[in-house]
């Protein structure tokens, strides 16, 4: 989480023509809290209740559900004036009181999982994909739900479906975002279908799920649609989304593309290119945030899988490597972007075959300063004879970008830090910055899925003006949130 679309704005809606590459915006401006007026949006898109401070969504796909494996849940804690309260937490699935649905082996429910206020009432909404459901006899068609926020925050009441997959194997709900893509003040939802495709939601939203339109971009030319990330990457104030992305036909072919936001909605997509006009090397995980400060937010992309032939052009890929594309007004600019691995001046660590340095990547302003700061997962870190014990690289934002300087690593054998890092704990595999306490320092969360047997577990790191602080960290599990452990895998993912 980082400050873009902290307040949205309220504006007024247009009719536009539908064409194959561009997104028609809303139809006419509903108002989503049915009292006739048009209600505040909320300041913060993850705070459920209202009460000023984010709260977070740990998915845990993997999950059973009782006897039915990989069902899959999302748990919620509530921010507050010192952070995250475990005492606060929620566990939603398709088996609660209100959810859409029963729980039913591999449906994945928490595949992925986005926030936005999506019918205007001042609390934000929580959107859940569950890529394994079944549309009746359609194996896998996958499906979105939205669980609406309020006073006293999430209640599975009243939740509804928003979006079903049409065909086998659409997995729709694999991947979710949202954000103002037509810049008209209301929240829109644009999830990945069938893995090539994206159906984009327009909101405001009916308490019944109903969207003001619905448009999918099929036009991806065979891409797979690895990770999305919104975000204004041109600075004109309406929400941008980029991707990364590879070939169907080889995995080693990697790149970055990007759908500007417009009051006509989203564009065609464009790629990110580097010297000579080549396609820039891109990753599997990606987010986005302004990393220098200066008004336009940038892209950081994850590059953890190693060991293609690409490898041999680019040597800062073993064991992982992360690129920064900074934004401009023209978008993102490729031939500025820098590359970071293990092995750059700064960084902790060395740079090692399968250490899957930027599994995951976060961008959010840790310190206060102003500059927004990265949080890299480094889950096939090995240490002190230990394999793929994990651990979580930290680097600083400044006004020339980003930096190895000031960068620090966390692992379980960390002082201060809960636990013990152990062979295949996967600390890294997930991470979050987001400020649940308001105090304009993001926390640091980490997920470690194969912590206790794949029953995984969540820590959650402090932030101070020196940074991220394992005083005072704290962790929880299957214990705290009263769920099934057995190869729940909890921290395998935060979106």
């Amino acid at each position: 989480m980082n400050r873009r679309a902290l307040r949205w704005k309220i504006g007024l809606v247009a009719v536009f023509a539908v064409s194959s590459a561009v997104i028609a915006p809303v139809i006419a401006h509903a108002q989503g809290s049915g009292t006739g007026r048009v209600a505040p949006v909320a300041e913060l898109p993850d705070d459920f209740n209202g009460d000023g401070y984010s709260d977070v969504a740990v998915p845990a796909p993997s999950a059973r559900v009782g006897s039915k494996a990989k069902a899959g849940y999302v748990a919620v804690m509530y921010g507050s004036s010192t952070g995250l309260k475990a005492s606060t937490k929620q566990v939603f699935h398709q088996d609660s009181a209100g959810i859409p649905d029963v729980a039913e082996a591999g449906d994945a429910y928490g595949s992925s999982v986005t926030t936005g206020d999506l019918d205007g009432d001042g609390y934000a909404d929580l959107v859940i994909g569950a890529s394994g459901e079944d549309a009746g006899t359609v194996t896998d068609a996958g499906s979105l739900t939205v669980i609406w926020g309020g006073p006293k925050g999430l209640s599975g009441a009243g939740s509804v479906r928003l979006a079903v997959g049409d065909g086998t194997y659409d997995r729709l709900g694999s991947t979710v975002r949202a954000g103002d893509f037509d810049g008209d003040g209301d929240m829109d939802v644009v999830v990945v279908e069938d893995y090539l495709d994206l159906r984009v939601l327009s909101g405001p939203f009916g308490r019944d799920g109903s969207a003001q339109g619905t448009v999918r971009i099929t036009d991806t030319d065979g891409m797979r649609l690895l990770d999305l990330a919104a975000g204004d990457i041109n600075g004109d104030g309406v929400t941008d989304l980029a991707a990364v992305v590879n070939s169907l036909d080889e995995f080693d072919w990697r790149h970055i593309v990007y759908w500007t936001g417009t009051k006509a909605g989203l564009t065609a997509p464009r790629a990110v290119k580097g010297a000579k006009g080549y396609w820039l090397e891109g990753g599997e995980s990606l987010d986005i945030g302004d990393v220098n400060n200066d008004g336009i937010e940038d892209i950081v992309v994850g590059r953890a899988v190693d060991g293609y032939d690409s490898d041999l052009d680019i040597p800062t890929a073993n064991g992982g490597m992360i690129t920064y594309v900074p934004g401009t007004r023209s978008g993102p600019v490729g031939t500025r972007a820098r590359v970071f691995n293990q092995d750059s001046a700064g960084i902790p660590g060395v740079a090692e075959n399968n250490d899957a340095f930027g599994d995951s990547v976060q961008v959010a302003d840790i310190n206060g300063d102003g500059y927004d700061d990265v949080s890299i997962g480094v889950p096939g870190e090995g240490f002190d004879g230990k394999s793929q014990a994990g651990s979580v690289v930290t680097l600083r934002g400044t006004a020339l970008g980003l930096t190895g300087k000031g960068a620090k690593s966390y692992s379980q054998d960390t002082s201060g830090v809960p636990g013990v890092a152990e062979n295949n704990d996967r600390f890294g595999a997930a991470t979050k910055l987001v400020d649940t306490n308001a105090d304009g320092r993001a926390e640091l969360i980490v997920g470690a899925p194969g912590e206790n047997a794949d029953a995984g577990s969540v820590w959650v790191f402090k932030s101070t003006a020196s940074g991220v602080t394992p005083t005072g960290s704290f962790t929880f599990g299957a214990g705290t949130l009263g769920t099934v452990a057995r190869r729940a895998q909890l921290g395998s993912t935060f979106n």
